[in-house]
């Protein structure tokens, strides 16, 4: 695949997206390819996490973010090379460093790919999910005007109920894509089969 270098001031466009999309904070890295694959290399030591406890505050994961629909659905398969622990494939919800969610494909203090959760109202409620057999899943965030929703399929077809929730805080909302890499020197992602629509989710439970 060619791949087509930008400046990190650059808006992006994605033909699936009808919105122009800019960093909020650069990666270490990135290519644009041909079929729109976007592929995002983490600076080490990068996350985003507030500890409950307040013994981490991190935020200063990359994110390429732009402003959605009210109501509204993001999905894109994502695939990584998970290196360290918690370097991870992120889908991002975010309005401030306060209030965001993120929906992760990341590796485990065990080694293993996993998907992930983490809401922030003020401090961050981390939950993993399900740990996963190769480092590759699609994963959606869904918007239902004040409340948002996390799944995550295998194929595409059949998806995973991941986590409903709200935040405080909604106006201002962007969604988009991140990399993370807190422990480690860095990781690369590929975003591909991106798709977006402005339509509410009908089955929440189901994800269909």
């Amino acid at each position: 695949m060619e791949g087509t270098p930008q400046p990190m001031t650059a808006y992006i466009h994605l033909t699936a997206i009808p919105q122009p999309l800019h960093w909020e904070t650069a990666p270490a890295g990135f290519t644009l390819h041909t079929n729109d694959e976007l592929e995002m290399r983490a600076a080490p030591r990068t996350d985003f996490f507030i500890d409950p406890r307040g013994e981490v505050v991190m935020t200063n994961s990359a994110r390429l973010l732009f402003r959605p629909d009210a109501r509204f659905m993001l999905s894109a398969h994502a695939r990584c090379d998970l290196v360290a622990t918690y370097d991870a494939a992120v889908l991002m919800l975010y309005v401030d460093e306060r209030h965001w969610a993120k929906l992760c494909l990341e590796r485990s203090p065990q080694g293993e790919p996993m998907i992930v959760s983490v809401v922030t109202n003020g401090v961050s409620d981390d939950c993993n999910s399900v740990v996963l057999d190769e480092a590759a899943a699609y994963l959606r965030v869904s918007g239902f005007g004040a409340a948002f929703a996390l799944h995550y399929s295998l194929n595409g077809e059949v998806w995973h109920f991941v986590r409903y929730f709200a935040l405080r805080q909604t106006e201002g909302l962007r969604v988009g894509f991140s990399v993370q890499a807190p422990t480690g020197e860095g990781c690369t992602v590929t975003f591909s089969d991106i798709r977006y629509a402005a339509t509410e989710l009908a089955d929440l439970r189901s994800g269909v």
